[in-house]
């Protein structure tokens, strides 16, 4: 039965590995968590294990706190200086780094520890913006990719008007599609 309305254009795509196994290797890393946790608690004792865990959350919590104000310290010199703040620093590593170390666990802990290291924030930094490069240069017509062909026109009067580039790549006299009527 056909409704008059027209058909997506749009296929739906099968969902991509990241998504499909994310969720089993969350699981995989939670009972890793758990069992080493127990291992320790078993070799150490319990009272060792709530410590070391107490002692993650403080010391994370420490960083992402130095790692927030060095970035509000450096966006305001820039400000100052009528600039745009300095690429990079390592501010976002750093504060993933004391999330991971807020997060209860030993693996976690040693993954933000690994963070804190500026050799190790480095060579991430550098994976990130390939991979990003990579995916914005996939990137179909139409999605993120596609983005960033945006367009500002200066009116003489001085305003800004915000505009997004539309390609039409058929030919000029095809018959559109009947527009509703602006009014009722």
């Amino acid at each position: 039965m056909t409704t008059g309305t027209p058909t997506s254009p749009y296929t739906r795509r099968r969902p991509s590995r990241l998504r499909r196994y994310l969720p089993l290797g969350l699981a995989a890393w939670l009972v890793l968590e758990i069992w080493l946790l127990t291992l320790v608690a078993g070799a150490a004792g319990g009272l060792t294990v709530f410590l070391l865990l107490v002692a993650g959350f403080v010391a994370g919590s420490v960083v992402i706190k130095r790692a927030g104000r060095r970035a509000f310290q450096n966006l305001n010199e820039a400000l100052r200086q009528g600039g745009s703040p300095a690429r990079g620093g390592g501010n976002g590593l750093m504060m993933l780094g004391g999330l991971l170390l807020m997060i209860p666990g030993l693996l976690s802990d040693a993954a933000g520890l690994l963070l804190l290291l500026p050799p190790v924030q480095k060579a991430v930094g550098r994976l990130g913006e390939s991979a990003l490069e990579r995916s914005l240069r996939k990137a179909a017509p139409g999605t993120l990719g596609d983005a960033f062909q945006q367009v500002r026109m200066h009116r003489p009067d001085g305003k800004v008007v915000q505009g997004e580039v539309i390609r039409d790549d058929g030919p000029y006299d095809a018959p559109q599609e009947p527009r509703p009527p602006l009014t009722r």
